[in-house]
């Protein structure tokens, strides 16, 4: 069955990563997935959790470390109708979701040791969805997380560099029988099966989230859809890594 745009069934969307789109975030990152676009951004602050400064408390300094937490948030035009903001300080659960992912993709890349007591900030802001909000949104923060460090270490706030890995992510899925990659709104609603991969740049998996809609699926489309994900993953990977290293 083809695509309704043409793509082949392991093809990504264009993608196109603007860095320091911000003027004050350390990191900032627009990430464009098709018509997907998400504004990546990470700050820090010279101090950490109360739970976590009493845990430092108790321990040598050399063993205590930072913190890295995440916010995801949708815009009210990013959709085709208008998505009511949060208030009162009351977050939707997709949102909560999705920002726990992000935190959990970041941290697993990252020797929070070595940013001393300090926590970095991840906000994901999406101004505008077309299918695979989440998997942006990690991709392009750890590039706005790298900008952010490297922010840290031209000011001597770091002890050693932190990230012991990248990390990006992609979506799968089976649409009209076939697996395919990279869904937009369209072949998202349309899926049989719909799967998040997130994985490091070394190929090790931080998680994998899949869902079966109407029908069960075996598991040699499982292995199928892994295999996909890790193809698009390879691929962003080094468009990350030679825009990082431009």
């Amino acid at each position: 069955m083809p695509r309704h745009d043409d793509r082949e069934p392991a093809q990504l969307r264009p993608i196109k990563f603007s860095r320091w789109f911000t003027v004050h975030a350390p990191g900032s990152v627009l990430v464009e997935c098709g018509r997907t676009r998400v504004l990546c951004t990470v700050m820090y602050e010279d101090s950490v959790p109360p739970w976590l400064r009493s845990a430092n408390a108790r321990k040598p300094e050399a063993e205590r470390q930072g913190w890295l937490t995440a916010e995801y948030a949708m815009l009210p035009s990013s959709t085709h109708t208008r998505k009511q903001r949060d208030k009162g300080g009351k977050v939707d659960g997709r949102s909560v979701e999705i920002q726990r992912l992000i935190g959990r993709a970041m941290r697993a890349i990252i020797d929070l040791k070595q940013i001393g007591e300090r926590t970095l900030w991840i906000d994901c802001d999406v101004l505008q969805a077309d299918g695979g909000t989440r998997c942006a949104s990690i991709t392009g923060a750890y590039m706005a997380l790298w900008d952010c460090l490297l922010r840290m270490k031209d000011e001597g706030k770091l002890k050693y560099w932190p990230l012991i890995d990248s990390v990006a992510a992609v979506s799968v899925g089976i649409v009209g029988g076939t697996p395919v990659i990279d869904l937009d709104y369209t072949e998202d609603f349309a899926a049989q099966t719909d799967m998040n991969v997130v994985m490091t740049g070394k190929g090790r998996f931080i998680e994998v989230q899949g869902t079966a809609e109407e029908h069960s699926f075996p598991r040699e489309q499982l292995n199928q859809l892994l295999d996909l994900a890790t193809q698009g993953i390879t691929e962003i990977t080094a468009l990350q890594r030679a825009i990082l290293d431009a």
